[in-house]
């Protein structure tokens, strides 16, 4: 069985989300890519990706936000992380475990003198640390098994843009488990940077699997893939529109004193409103009025909320400072 080997040039998360997903389902062939992306948040896909982010760190660093095809929890891609993606044809789906993706990319990390391991769950460790999350997305016949490879990741940046409060969340959304995470790169018995460490592993991997074949993308492929990635992997819709259902819940103190807000959201949008506290209930109901149907998107409700400035005026509550306590 001929399998596919792409090393991949593109640093655009959606693109390469979209890649795996067009090699998924477009492709007889077994496949391996080795790809980096720019900072990025990458949830998954059955979790609610506002509950998942540090909405203050990931704005004002611009970090955009993405979903991927596979479960699982949330991760933090960069240009010193690496992400690989094996694509394999099965006969009985039962039979495929993370151990049998993750084995080359542990030999690989052997051969270069890191001894990396795995605990029995979706990730593989040094000295107790984890270096990668790996998860896995089933379509028909074929299995997608995915993971990251942190080399130099700036693991400040992933700290800070993962967030670790969900107590506004009420959900059944798969959460993210955080963990102690290291770079590999500290543990190479020879320094080496992120670009040759991608090469070797690629050509590591590579040359453990038979039947490789080193691939290019045609301009069919680039085509096929780069519509995707603007009809799907870009869109609100799929990023955070996807999300399953959730209560939004949040206090703050406003000039006349204390106003709640519950929130239940529903394919994205604003499905019931409820504000309460030291507020009128005419003006509460107003505001109800006025979000039901919106995006649970900060310039979305902050436009709404502009449209009753007046109202909010006379309760002493500034749209802005309001939009941001119904985001986080």
């Amino acid at each position: 069985m001929i399998t596919f080997c792409l090393h991949q040039t593109s640093t655009d998360p959606y693109f390469n989300l979209a890649a795996e997903e067009y090699f998924l389902k477009n492709f007889q062939e077994n496949c391996f890519m080795l790809w980096r992306s720019q900072p990025t948040v990458v949830v998954g896909k059955h979790q609610n990706a506002l509950a998942e982010i540090n909405h203050d760190f990931v704005h004002s660093h611009n970090i955009p936000v993405a979903r991927r095809l596979s479960g699982g929890g949330t991760v933090f891609h960069d240009l010193g992380n690496l992400n690989f993606t094996f694509i394999r044809n099965v006969e009985k789906i039962q039979e495929v475990n993370f151990k049998v993706f993750t084995f080359p990319i542990v030999e690989a990390l052997k051969t270069m003198g890191v001894e990396a391991y795995t605990t029995g769950r979706n990730d593989l460790l040094i000295d107790g640390k984890k270096i990668s999350g790996n998860a896995e997305h089933v379509h028909r016949n074929r299995v997608l098994h995915h993971g990251t490879l942190l080399f130099n990741s700036q693991l400040e940046a992933l700290k800070g843009a993962l967030k670790v409060d969900l107590s506004k969340f009420e959900d059944k959304a798969v959460q993210s488990n955080r963990s102690e995470v290291t770079n590999i790169a500290p543990y190479l018995p020879q320094p080496m940077d992120v670009e040759d460490f991608g090469n070797r592993l690629f050509a590591e991997i590579s040359s453990q699997i038979v039947g490789s074949q080193v691939y290019s993308l045609t301009e069919t492929d680039l085509e096929a893939i780069q519509k995707l990635s603007d009809e799907k992997y870009r869109t609100w819709d799929w990023i955070f529109g996807y999300s399953p259902k959730y209560r939004f819940k949040n206090k703050f103190q406003a000039p006349k004193g204390e106003i709640a807000i519950s929130l239940l959201v529903e394919k994205g949008l604003l499905v019931d409103v409820e504000i309460t506290g030291t507020i009128s209930e005419t003006s509460g109901q107003q505001i109800k009025e006025a979000l039901l149907g919106c995006p649970h998107d900060l310039q979305a409700v902050e436009s709404r909320l502009v449209s009753i400035h007046d109202l909010l005026q006379d309760e002493k509550i500034s749209p802005e400072k309001f939009a941001g306590k119904l985001m986080k």
